[in-house]
């Protein structure tokens, strides 16, 4: 069956290609809202300036820091030695997949469901592998832990960013002068976010470049620069001209603002590291596809990245996100609970610091969810009632149905495309 590969290797490259293009403009409609949402809800910047900071740090990261390799399989969720004997399986496979997942994440993001970008394509390989191969073929172990991650990132970031915010309101905001204990403090934000996201961006961002760097040296690095964070921060702060005289409510306004300016830092960093990371779900099944076909059909485990790969997906999430981004960004930054630069603030941050420890921990994580149960967190810290439980409640059953949509989407295109080329 190899000869299918041979005689129709550019049709298959050509069809993959197209499919992978509609996957990333699924994954920029709907997951930049997680990197921009809060920015965004919280009134820090307009749309039109997310759209622009989000297109530039997202192709920054997805171009330059999307790797020269990806593994073809993401996270080994399926045993590629069931393929050894019929490759062109795995080169349908991948098709399907990516297609069921475009799809999938273009439904999502029409209905304003901010969904994981990586359960989708996860769901549409497992898919297509228990059905059109063999349920021996997926590691369910891998999959039992994804599924738990649903839980646990939520919970994780959902509780850091009550943390976080609860000090924001013990040490600025409940106090008799905020505006001077916002000169004080702000710094430190500023530096713990610093932190938080240089490391994520020295771990998810910067290997590919080709700069290596042990956790020791990652760490010391963010140190660092966390420092230099904090005293920049604080000079910054303490040249804004505000009245410290002023009534609360002024001073109230004045602190938002320096939190504003955070939020936007913070953002960017976000979607740096989600372009380094993410854009592998729509690239790694095609660059897949791409070395299956061009090596006559063996399967390696990772595969090298043809020229033209990347620049496609990274175009791909761009245009997902300035066309059809809005809508996530709406249910993330408005409609769960009303955010203000400072709880958005919080709700990123801790959102960046899960990241973190998932990378450390190796925990299956969604970036989506992880920012999801950070703005729950924010708004607990404001009591159950801040909360619009009706928006909670489609969204947590959006989580549920990514896996088995894109399953069953990729099974049905799967036998398609196999009935079409053999």
């Amino acid at each position: 069956m190899v000869d299918v590969l041979v005689t129709n290797g550019p049709l298959l490259i050509a069809i993959a290609a197209t499919f992978g293009f509609l996957m990333a403009w699924g994954i920029g409609a709907n997951d930049v809202a997680n990197a921009m949402g809060t920015s965004v809800g919280s009134n820090a910047i307009t749309i039109k300036q997310a759209i622009i900071i989000a297109m530039i740090f997202e192709f920054a990261g997805a171009y330059l820091a999307g790797g020269e390799v990806t593994s073809t399989i993401r996270k080994g969720i399926i045993d590629a030695a069931y393929f050894v004997d019929s490759p062109e399986l795995l080169v349908y496979g991948m098709i399907s997949a990516l297609l069921a997942a475009g799809i999938w994440l273009i439904a999502a993001s029409a209905l304003g469901w901010p969904v994981s970008t990586t359960h989708s394509i996860i769901g549409a390989i497992v898919g297509f592998a228990a059905v059109g191969v063999g349920t021996d073929a997926v590691e369910w172990a891998k999959v039992a832990a994804i599924v738990g991650s649903w839980v646990v990132t939520p919970a994780i970031s959902g509780f850091i960013a009550f943390m976080i915010f609860q000090s924001v309101q013990k040490l600025i905001f409940d106090t008799d002068n905020p505006l001077e204990n916002a000169k004080r403090y702000v710094p430190f934000y500023m530096a713990l976010a610093g932190f938080m996201m240089s490391l994520v961006t020295i771990q998810k961002g910067l290997k590919h470049i080709g700069l290596h760097f042990s956790t020791a040296e990652a760490y010391a690095l963010a140190l660092g620069i966390a420092v230099i964070v904090g005293i920049g921060g604080s000079l910054a702060i303490k040249r804004l001209k505000m009245d410290s005289q002023a009534d609360r409510q002024t001073q109230f306004g004045n602190v938002e603002k320096v939190f504003a300016v955070l939020m936007i830092v913070t953002a960017s960093c976000m979607a740096f590291a989600h372009g380094s990371n993410d854009v592998a779900n729509a690239i790694g099944p095609l660059a897949a596809v791409v070395s299956i076909v061009n090596s006559g059909g063996e399967i390696g485990s990772e595969a090298a990245i043809v020229w033209w790969i990347l620049p496609l997906g990274a175009v791909g999430i761009v245009m997902g996100l300035a066309i059809f981004g809005k809508r996530v960004m709406q249910t993330i930054g408005k409609n769960i609970t009303h955010l203000t630069p400072s709880r958005g603030f919080a709700a990123e941050l801790a959102a960046a610091s899960t990241v973190v420890i998932a990378s450390g921990t190796g925990l299956p994580i969604s970036t989506t969810q992880t920012l999801v149960g950070a703005v729950l967190g924010v708004g607990m810290a404001r009591g159950i009632a801040a909360i619009n439980m009706g928006v909670v409640r489609n969204i947590v059953i959006s989580w549920v149905i990514t896996l088995p949509a894109g399953a069953a989407l990729s099974i049905l295109f799967f036998f398609t495309i196999k009935g079409i080329f053999s």
